[in-house]
Parts: C-alpha cells; sequence; structure tokens
C-alpha cells in the first residue's frame, strides 16, 4: 500500500516497517493505511488530478484537500461533486470537500541553476578588460575574478 507524503513504494515499505516496529507508532498504521486508501480512491476517481492533488485530512465527513495553485483549486471545485458522489459509492461518507492551496507543493524540491550564457564577444571583452587593468593591490581580486570568469564562460 501507498501511503501518502511518499513519492515510491520502497519508501512506503520503509515507513510502514518503521510504525509497525515502533509501540507507539503502531497505532498511526490504521490511519495511515486509510488515507492511502483514501487518495487512490480519489486518484482513481479523477485520474487527471491525481498528480496535482493530496488528501490531507478526512475528519467528520470533511474532505480536505491540498492544491498546487488557484487554477487547480478552481479546476477541482468544478469536479468536487462528482469527487464526492463517487467517494459516497465506494463507501466514504464525503459530506463535503475543501481545498487548500499549497504552493510550495508545486515547487521543486530543489529549483534548478541557471547558467548564464554569454556570447563569444561578451567573453572576449572581459578578458580584455582584465589585461587592460593595472597590475596593482587593488585590481588583483578584480583582474583573477574577471580571468575566472572568462576562463568557466569560454
Amino acid at each position: 500500500m501507498h501511503i501518502y507524503g511518499t513519492k515510491n513504494r520502497q519508501t512506503s515499505v520503509i515507513a510502514t516497517d518503521f510504525l509497525r516496529k515502533n509501540d507507539r507508532m503502531a497505532s498511526l498504521l490504521p490511519a495511515a493505511m486509510r488515507m492511502a486508501r483514501l487518495q487512490s480512491d480519489c486518484a482513481a476517481i479523477l485520474p487527471i488530478l491525481a498528480g496535482n492533488t493530496d488528501v490531507i485530512s478526512f475528519q467528520d465527513g470533511a474532505l480536505v484537500l491540498a492544491v498546487p495553485s488557484s487554477a487547480v483549486a478552481a479546476r477541482m471545485k468544478q469536479m468536487a461533486p462528482k469527487l464526492q458522489a463517487a467517494l459516497l459509492e465506494r463507501g466514504w461518507q464525503v459530506e463535503s470537500v475543501k481545498l487548500k492551496v499549497q504552493v510550495a507543493r508545486a515547487m521543486p524540491a530543489k529549483p534548478e541553476m541557471r547558467t548564464l550564457e554569454l556570447p563569444p564577444t561578451a567573453v572576449q571583452a572581459f578578458e580584455e578588460l582584465a589585461e587592460s587593468l593595472d597590475d596593482s593591490k587593488q585590481n588583483k581580486e578584480l583582474v583573477a575574478a574577471l580571468r575566472r570568469l572568462a576562463e568557466k564562460r569560454r
């Protein structure tokens, strides 16, 4: 069973093993499995939104879903009645569906670093600038930085 919040099956297995081994945490296992089943049912009912929504909680008939943007939330609001009806058919006593926009969920774990692309003429200009500066104590670090920049961008 895939547990909510984990990216792959191996992580799910590690998490369930941990919960089983720890007496205090073992009481969380049924709740985690229940949330996993609910997440799976939601994904099966609305496969188009499966990667964009996560079950946050389900208490007292209120299903709370996390969505990455207001655009997904708007689309999800239109599909909420269908989701609620389908979940009722599957035995989930869903009385309401609430959405929470969580922008951080939409962002990648580590942002991609952009590299500066310089045309050859710019690289040559930095090299020429480094050569034209006086060889003084004040300019030493600047000249070294300009040379490193030109070397990296070659």
